[in-house]
C-alpha cells in the first residue's frame, strides 16, 4: 500500500513540473550589416525593440531557454508549428515588456497589448522565399489580431535603404534587418542574417560610480563599467534623473549604445541605455 501511494505521488510530481527545454533553442541569429551588400537580395524589415520568443508549437521561451508564463488566451490556437518572434508593446517599450515576461506572470494586464510578431519559421526547409510566404499564408485571418507576421519588404539600393532606416529612426524605430532571399534557417551567427542600426549595442559589468557635480550634485555622474576582455570605460549619459538617484549596482550588467571604436578600441561616444536583467546565451557553435 506504501509503495503503491509513493509511485502516485512521483507520478503525480512528474506531472506537475514544468517542463524545461534540455537548452537554449537553437535560434538564428545577425550580424552586423557592412556596405557593399547588395540589398537587392534581401527582405528587409524593421528591428523591433522587444524580447525575442521561440514558440515550440506548444509553449513560448526566451533566447535563454526559459519558460514565459503566457496566459492561456494569448496563445490559444497558434499553430503547432515552431515559429520565431518578438514579444512586441510596441517602440520605445521595451523595458515594460521585458518586466512583464520576466515578473510579471499571465494577470499581469499589458499582456492585453503585447504582441508576437513572427519572422522565421525554424523548421521549414525551404529559402527564407519561401518562408515569408508561407509565414503570411499561415497567419493571415488568424483570429489573433496580436499574432501577425513581421512586415517584410524589398529595396533596390543601398540609397533607398538608407532612407527607410532614417526615416524609421526618426519615429522612434530602433533599425532594419536584411534576410537574405536565398537563407535556409541555421543556429548561430549568419551572415545572410543582418542588422543595420545607426549605432551599435553592447554589454558590459558595472565596477564602480563617480559623483557627479553641477546639477547632478549628489546624484550618479557617471557608470565605469568593464567590458568582458577587460576593457574599463564610463558611460555618463543615457540617465534619467531617477536612474542618476538610484543607479545600476555594482556588479549589475547594462547595455550601452556606441559609435564604433576609437583608434585605442574604447567605444566611442558610449551611453547608457539599460539594466541587462538576463543576458543572452553563448551563441551557438
Amino acid at each position: 500500500m506504501i509503495r503503491t501511494i509513493c509511485l502516485l505521488l512521483l507520478c503525480l510530481a512528474f506531472a506537475v513540473a514544468p517542463a524545461s527545454p534540455p537548452s537554449p533553442p537553437p535560434l538564428m541569429l545577425a550580424t552586423g550589416y557592412k556596405a557593399g551588400v547588395d540589398v537587392s537580395e534581401y527582405w528587409v524589415s524593421e528591428k523591433l525593440d522587444g524580447v525575442r520568443g521561440h514558440w515550440d508549437g506548444q509553449q513560448l521561451w526566451t533566447r535563454g531557454g526559459h519558460l514565459i508564463p503566457a496566459p492561456g488566451w494569448f496563445t490559444k490556437g497558434w499553430p503547432t508549428i515552431a515559429m520565431d518572434g518578438e514579444l512586441w508593446l510596441g517602440r520605445g517599450r521595451f523595458e515594460q515588456a521585458s518586466t512583464t515576461i520576466r515578473t510579471g506572470g499571465p494577470d499581469d494586464p499589458a499582456w492585453r497589448a503585447m504582441r508576437f510578431m513572427v519572422f522565421a519559421l525554424p523548421a521549414h526547409g525551404g529559402r527564407f522565399d519561401a518562408r515569408v510566404r508561407a509565414m503570411r499564408s499561415l497567419l493571415a485571418g488568424h483570429p489573433a489580431a496580436w499574432l501577425r507576421p513581421v512586415v517584410q519588404f524589398r529595396v533596390a539600393d543601398p540609397a533607398t535603404l538608407d532612407a527607410r532606416l532614417k526615416a524609421l529612426v526618426a519615429t522612434g524605430g530602433e533599425g532594419l534587418m536584411l534576410h537574405h532571399r536565398d537563407a535556409h534557417y541555421g543556429a548561430g551567427r549568419s551572415d545572410w542574417l543582418l542588422k543595420y542600426k545607426p549605432y551599435e549595442d553592447a554589454e558590459a559589468r558595472v565596477v564602480g560610480h563617480t559623483v557627479g557635480t553641477g546639477k547632478y550634485t549628489g546624484m550618479l555622474g557617471a557608470l565605469v563599467v568593464e567590458r568582458a576582455d577587460g576593457l574599463r570605460f564610463r558611460l555618463g549619459s543615457g540617465f534619467t534623473d531617477a536612474q542618476r538617484t538610484d543607479p545600476p549596482p555594482l556588479g549589475a550588467w547594462v547595455t550601452y549604445r556606441h559609435n564604433g571604436l576609437t583608434s585605442n578600441g574604447v567605444p566611442r561616444f558610449a551611453r547608457f541605455v539599460r539594466i541587462r536583467h538576463t543576458m543572452p546565451p553563448a551563441d551557438p557553435r
